[in-house]
């Protein structure tokens, strides 16, 4: 590009003026084209022949500066693709832009004329943007002179290239705006690496991402290109020239790939429907992961929204920007640091606010001291000093030239969290104490509030007992044999000696209670050929009614462990869920030392008994499994987010997965579940479940959440893709199925994890999205895996590009594999042989 000052007369000058004006583009000149001598001002533009790309001046965001840009005709939100003058804007709306006598494409303002284009002189040519959004210089014979896919900016457009030319020493890559108010070349860039034959992002100097090398199909380390129904993508190499491009298979489509300011490579679509950009895929896929993501002095949290907050004491550098979700100005300090005056006008001196559990900033220099004490000592009298650390008997200090960049609030089950000490001056930190004293005074308000419901509650729950016992005592049961369940379940006969009260929407639900003599008789004195089949807390019999209606009688045996409290739980749970994916509880028995439930009878029995039986699984094909896996992945989201209360299941195995005649799916054994407040994690002292379903936090320390069951949900989604157990399965040199599935995926060859039999469908795209969807449900960090809402959209809409998942938990510990190993401390919690392991404790 060139810049020149034009060196005429003022006269000269004004009669140019006049001759552009009448020199603007005619109603009769082709709209997508600029001929020679012609003009398009601040006000015009040029469009594309089918109306797709635009081409003429913009401010970006709010700016008061011009650029020469293409944008999407059709695309509400304006959205540049490519800007010909990066380096150089211009602050007046008189810039116009013109094809010179020599053929250069210029941009004339007042005396200054910027070349965008630099080709040797050629007589009558033109400019025509073109409806892929390549602006092209031909001659009057159309030979092409000049393209803007040679010369790209941030967007890399379907027919664009990534890669170079040796001969022509060009390199077509992209460059980041620096911010979403500049278009001038940012941080990052998106290229090609010949050296290792993969695609990498670069900040600065420095790489920070690679594709993985190319194998002839994809990138090693993005196997989620293979699930792509999207991009149609070509990769070229010969002696001088390597590039890779790609191509929309629906031409209908509106989908460009960025080089965001946020340094993550971002796929994204226009969604009509919504009038927004839809952002598929990127790269990195952790937003902490981007270098400098919330910029100086801020923090990253992958957990809430925002994502990025301002240490204490600091406030975002730019609000407006702040505000527009562009954390890359960072934050600046509100009150100066006092030192070497150790007291401002308050008398107050600096001092230092921990920050617990995070990832600490780069480049810190190590001193040689013995105590914490003697590390905050030293940070305290060092001036340069803003901040340190004090780790492993290990003192480190970052000073005040490095602004503090890449910091992230970790969970509480992170290990590699640190307690960081960031030094404050004494007027924030007073801010900081009066806020938490303020909380503190929150709290005990909030005490003085709940400890009253607590009591009365408790008194209620004590009233609600000694009801319970006492038309326990008055009546054994309704009559099994001659119940009709077609009468609705909760209008069970009251005591008449009672008067009748109107009903209310109360939290206990009415189940029916049947007598012990009429349910023996029903399963035929609990005889073995009525039986289904046996667990960990007993066995279930097959009922029959006078009536012919058929039920599932589940006895729970002393030995399980599973008593009273299980059995109200379930009891209770069930009563309130109502949901085709659900099994439906229908009454229950409680008598001396027996305690029955009875279920609706599903006549297909248990999930596990087709998956892993080798005589009967092939009754499972593609389609059925396919719909098992949606109705399972339904009751879930049900559970987890649109029932009345928010139910963790805590043991979802194959075994708890019951199939009625027309083989769908319900989710049954509830005896272990919880109810749930909230998006966080509980702890408890002790673990139930089934070892091989359990998710790595909970195993080994108790925390559950949603994303355990969502554990669970992927690690039986993987069952039954590949028909084999996680838990026992032997294979090449994998420790489990995670293992073997992970191994299978990195290696490029997912499709071997099928079972045999179900390797002959006609399409690979649809086992491998569900293959990458389990991937993602079994990731080793809880915060990585999805929520089940997400799941079922990944399940219902192919378009979705799905991330690359993490390695799986326990895809490498031999004690997943041995069902006679416990995980973890507790040995005294173990499950083994997939029985489910209950234990006694409220709910």
């Amino acid at each position: 590009m060139e810049i020149i000052e034009i060196s005429r007369s003022g006269f000269f000058y004004l009669v140019l003026l006049i001759f552009s004006c009448h020199s603007l583009i005619s109603p009769s000149a082709a709209k997508d084209t600029l001929s020679s001598g012609q003009y398009i001002t601040n006000s015009e533009t040029i469009v594309s022949e089918g109306e797709v790309f635009e081409l003429g001046f913009f401010s970006p965001g709010n700016s008061a500066i011009y650029y020469l840009g293409i944008w999407y005709k059709k695309v509400e939100q304006q959205t540049v693709v490519w800007v010909g003058n990066r380096d150089f804007s211009f602050f007046t709306s008189s810039a116009a832009l013109t094809v010179s006598d020599d053929g250069n494409l210029v941009i004339l303002e007042g005396k200054i004329s910027y070349k965008v284009t630099n080709i040797s002189p050629y007589k009558n040519v033109s400019a025509t943007i073109l409806d892929t959004g390549n602006l092209v210089l031909r001659d009057e014979n159309l030979n092409l002179l000049w393209q803007s896919f040679d010369f790209p900016s941030d967007t890399y457009l379907p027919g664009m290239k990534l890669g170079y030319d040796k001969s022509s020493g060009r390199k077509w890559s992209y460059v980041s705006w620096k911010s979403t108010e500049d278009p001038s070349p940012g941080n990052f860039t998106f290229m090609w690496d010949a050296e290792t034959r993969s695609i990498v992002i670069m900040n600065g100097l420095q790489i920070y991402w690679k594709s993985g090398a190319w194998n002839g199909q994809i990138f090693n380390m993005t196997p989620e290109m293979k699930l792509n129904k999207l991009y149609n993508v070509t990769y070229v190499s010969n002696g001088n020239t390597t590039f890779g491009t790609y191509h929309l298979y629906d031409k209908s489509v509106i989908s460009r790939d960025v080089m965001d300011i946020s340094g993550q490579l971002k796929q994204s679509s226009w969604l009509e429907s919504s009038k927004q950009w839809k952002t598929f895929w990127s790269k990195p896929r952790e937003r902490c992961e981007v270098y400098a993501f919330c910029g100086a002095f801020g923090i990253c949290n992958e957990e809430p929204l925002p994502f990025c907050d301002c240490l204490p004491g600091f406030g975002p550098h730019s609000q407006e920007q702040w505000n527009k979700a562009d954390y890359s100005g960072g934050c600046t300090r509100r009150t100066d640091l006092q030192c070497g005056n150790n007291n401002n006008s308050q008398g107050l001196g600096d001092g230092f606010k921990m920050l617990p559990k995070v990832r600490p900033p780069q480049s810190p220099m190590a001193v040689a001291v013995q105590s914490i004490d003697a590390c905050r000592l030293s940070c305290l009298n060092n001036c340069s000093c803003v901040a340190y650390s004090y780790f492993d008997k290990n003192c480190t200090i970052w000073g005040k030239d490095l602004n503090l960049i890449n910091m992230q609030k970790l969970s509480d089950t992170e290990a590699s969290g640190r307690d960081f000490y960031l030094k404050l001056a004494g007027a924030d930190l007073v801010t900081e104490t009066d806020t938490n004293a303020e909380r503190r005074r929150t709290k005990r308000k909030l005490w003085i509030i709940i400890t009253p419901t607590i009591t009365l509650t408790i008194l209620s729950l004590s009233m609600l007992i000694c009801r319970v016992q006492r038309n326990k005592s008055r009546k054994r049961g309704e009559d099994l044999l001659s119940f009709d369940f077609s009468i609705r379940l909760g209008a069970t006969e009251h005591d008449e000696t009672e008067p009748k009260k109107p009903r209310k929407d109360n939290k206990e639900v009415e189940i029916p209670l049947f007598n012990f003599s009429s349910v023996s008789a029903a399963t035929n004195d609990f005889s073995s050929s009525n039986k289904l089949g046996e667990g960990g807390f007993g066995p279930v019999y097959k009922g029959k009614l006078l009536n012919g209606h058929e039920v599932a009688v589940k006895r729970l045996s002393r030995r399980s462990g599973q008593g009273w409290n299980e059995l109200k739980n379930e009891a209770m749970l069930i009563a309130k869920l109502q949901h085709k994916n659900l099994v439906k509880l229908l009454g229950c028995c409680i008598e001396g030392d027996e305690k029955i439930l009875i279920y609706e009878y599903l006549s297909n029995k248990s999930l596990d008994f087709f998956l892993f039986d080798s005589t009967k699984h092939g009754v499972l094909d593609w389609r059925t499994r396919i719909s098992i896996i949606e109705g399972i992945a339904q009751g879930l989201l049900y559970l987890h987010h649109f029932s009345r209360l928010q139910i963790i299941h805590r043991d979802l195995k194959a075994s708890n997965i019951l199939l009625d005649g027309g083989m769908n799916p319900k989710i049954s054994d509830f005896g272990m579940a919880k109810i749930f407040a909230g998006n966080g994690s509980q702890a408890t002292c002790r673990i139930v479940g089934t070892y091989g379903y359990m998710a790595p936090e909970y195993a080994l320390e108790g925390i559950f959440s949603i994303k355990s069951d969502v554990f669970s949900f992927g690690v039986l989604l993987l069952e039954i893709l590949s028909g084999k157990k996680n838990t026992g399965f032997y294979q090449t040199n994998s420790l489990n199925l995670l293992g073997y599935a992970w191994d299978l995926w990195t290696s490029g060859r997912p499709l071997e994890l099928m079972d045999p039999g179900q390797r002959s469908i006609s399409s690979a795209y649809e086992p491998m999205r569900y293959i990458n969807i389990g991937l993602l449900c079994v990731q080793e960090r809880a915060t990585d895996r999805p929520t089940m809402s997400s799941v079922v959209s990944m399940l219902n809409n192919e378009l979705t590009i799905l991330p690359s998942p993490k390695e799986p938990a326990f895809s490498n510990v031999r004690s997943v594999g041995n069902p006679n190993t416990c995980l973890g401390s507790r040995a005294e919690n173990c499950s083994v042989n997939e029985v489910t392991m209950s234990d006694m404790e409220a709910r």
